[in-house]
C-alpha cells in the first residue's frame, strides 16, 4: 500500500477543552475514506487540521512529502511555507460552498492557479472550462453563485477545488446545507473521483453513502478515534457501544 496522509497522535485543545485526543490513521493513494461520528465529536476539526485551518497542540500530519509537526524546532516562517504547500497540494470542499459571490462559475475555477499557481490565464480557464463540465455546469459557466442551485454551487466548488490538481479532496459535510433531492447530484461527483482514482476523505452523515462507497470508516467520538475499519466490519460489526448507538439513529 501506498500511503498518502498519515495523522499521528493527533491532539487540539481550545483552552481547557479537548477537542482532538491522541488521532492516529494513515489514507492510503485512491482511498476514499469517510469520517463519521455525533455531532461535536471533533470530525470537522479534525478535517481543519488535515490542511492547516486549524494548528494542533502536538501531533503530526503528514500528506505526501509534507509535514506538519509544531514540536519539532521549526520556525513560524517555516511552518508557513509548509502551510502554503499543503494547500497547493490539498483541494477542500465546506458544506457551506465559499464560492466568491462576485465572481462566475468560470471566473471562480481560473481564480486560484492563476493567483497561487502562477498557471497563465487562458491555460486556468480552459482546465476550468473542463472541470466545469465535468460536473455537469458546462452551461453554467457564465452564473454567479446566486443564479446557482446549492447542489449546482458545490459542485462548481468541487470543480474550484480540482483546479489546482490536488493530490487529495477534502469535504466538511458537503451535502448537509442541501435539499434532499439536490443531495445526489454531489454525492454521484464524489462517487466518479473515486472511479478515477482520486484520494478523497469525506466527513459526512450520509451513512448510505458511507456504506456503500467508502473504502475505510473513521469513527470519532468525544475526540477519540474509537475505531475504524471497512464498511462492512464497521456497519454489520462495529466494536464500541458508542458506535452502534451512533449507526442506531441513522439507520
Amino acid at each position: 500500500m501506498n500511503t498518502l496522509i498519515s495523522v499521528d497522535n493527533l491532539q487540539k485543545n481550545y483552552g481547557d477543552a479537548t477537542a482532538l485526543r491522541g488521532i492516529s490513521f494513515n489514507v492510503e493513494v485512491s482511498e476514499l475514506t469517510v469520517i463519521i461520528g455525533p455531532s461535536g465529536c471533533g470530525k470537522s476539526t479534525l478535517l481543519r487540521c488535515l490542511n492547516g485551518l486549524e494548528l494542533f497542540d502536538s501531533g503530526r500530519v503528514m500528506i505526501g512529502d509534507i509535514t506538519l509537526e509544531l514540536n519539532n524546532g521549526a520556525t513560524q516562517r517555516d511552518l508557513n511555507t509548509q502551510l502554503r504547500h499543503l494547500r497547493e497540494e490539498v483541494g477542500m470542499v465546506f458544506q457551506s460552498f465559499n464560492l466568491f459571490p462576485h465572481l462566475t462559475a468560470l471566473e471562480n475555477a481560473t481564480l486560484a492557479p492563476v493567483v497561487v499557481k502562477k498557471v497563465d490565464r487562458k491555460t486556468a480557464e480552459a482546465r476550468a472550462r473542463e472541470l466545469l463540465a465535468k460536473v455537469g455546469l458546462g452551461d453554467r459557466l457564465d452564473y454567479y453563485p446566486s443564479q446557482l442551485s446549492g447542489g449546482q454551487q458545490q459542485r462548481a466548488a468541487i470543480a474550484r477545488a480540482l483546479a489546482m490538481s490536488p493530490k487529495v479532496m477534502l469535504y466538511d459535510e458537503p451535502t448537509s446545507a442541501l435539499d434532499p433531492g439536490l443531495v445526489g447530484e454531489v454525492l454521484s461527483i464524489m462517487r466518479r473521483l473515486d472511479d478515477e482514482g482520486m484520494t478523497q476523505v469525506v466527513v459526512t452523515h450520509e451513512m448510505h453513502f458511507a456504506r456503500d462507497v467508502a473504502d475505510k470508516v473513521l469513527v470519532l467520538a468525544d475526540g477519540e478515534l474509537i475505531e475504524s475499519g471497512s464498511p462492512d466490519v464497521i456497519f454489520t460489526s462495529p466494536r464500541d457501544e458508542r458506535t452502534r448507538t451512533f449507526l442506531q439513529r441513522y439507520l
